[in-house]
């Protein structure tokens, strides 16, 4: 039995102000659309609490929750926000017009130079076992809208690779953080909160349960968060709108120093998967002390 013991001056502190708001509703209602979802209630709370076993990866459910909240958009609304930034944001507006997709391919990078985007992107495509094209898949690109999905799950991976934040745990916050914040700071609020509207997701997720089952994982999550978020902050704009087919013969340093894209994390996150990831090999084995 826990000593942690929860008074009634602590709840009258808190819940003081509840009101108790009777309807005639024989399901549960609120007025979140969100918390209205069955569905969604279901698949955030337990991808909320539960462990990364191995009978079920980290990365289990993401489309589902994604589709959810996409069906919950209040998309006239979206389409309004892109027409109000294409006007007062001219590189969101060239972004959009060019339509300029990241699908890369093995042959058409095999004599990219090295050190240029062009050779980092064959060789992950050759030797990682991964795939640029990971979400929105059967995505055909009619309009702005379906181009924004498209290509920005097609420049995820390129995006690890241009700031140094690996596919790792630690790289894969870093770089939701990074991102969160440089759309923050230049896009209107409300589409902000749109373009990471998933991301918050995959981060509240990931950070619920490195807190309740995986300590040293929430060490390197604090970590990762802070560097993201220094790093997105100071880039040039989001990169989200670089045309990445334009970058392809360019140096990968002649590219970080004009996105402003500093500093290029080192190695100490690649092995960071073994900490919270139950069907890792090496899951368990620690990766620091404490410190003194």
């Amino acid at each position: 039995m826990s000593e942690a013991k929860i008074g009634d001056a602590d709840r009258a502190y808190f819940n003081g102000r509840i009101q108790k708001i009777e309807t005639e509703s024989s399901v549960l209602v609120s007025s979140s659309k969100y918390l209205n979802h069955a569905g969604l209630r279901a698949l955030i709370s337990q991808e909320m609490l539960r462990r990364n076993g191995p009978d079920l990866p980290n990365t289990a459910y993401i489309p589902e929750v994604a589709q959810i909240l996409h069906d919950l958009e209040d998309m006239p609304r979206i389409i309004e926000l892109f027409e109000m930034e294409k006007a007062r944001l001219p590189l969101f507006k060239r972004w959009l017009e060019r339509k300029s997709l990241s699908n890369f391919t093995i042959d058409e990078t095999k004599d990219c130079a090295p050190g240029t985007l062009g050779a980092k992107i064959h060789d992950f495509m050759v030797n990682s076992g991964y795939q640029l094209d990971l979400f929105f898949q059967e995505i055909q690109v009619v309009n702005d809208f379906t181009y924004y999905l498209r290509q920005t799950a097609l420049s995820h991976d390129i995006e690890h690779m241009i700031t140094g934040f690996g596919p790792n745990h630690g790289g894969e916050i870093a770089l939701l953080s990074a991102n969160m914040h440089a759309k923050a700071l230049y896009f209107h609020p409300e589409l902000s909160n749109f373009f990471s509207r998933i991301a918050y997701y995959l981060k509240a997720k990931t950070t619920m349960k490195d807190a309740l089952f995986y300590p040293e994982a929430m060490v390197v999550n604090l970590e990762a968060e802070f560097i993201g978020a220094q790093q997105g902050r100071n880039w040039k704009y989001p990169l989200m709108l670089v045309d990445w087919r334009e970058c392809a013969d360019v140096q990968i340093e002649d590219i970080r120093r004009e996105l402003n894209i500093t500093p290029v994390i080192d190695s100490r996150w690649d092995d960071t998967n073994r900490l919270c990831n139950e069907d890792d090999p090496n899951y368990g084995v620690p990766m620091m002390e404490a410190a003194e």
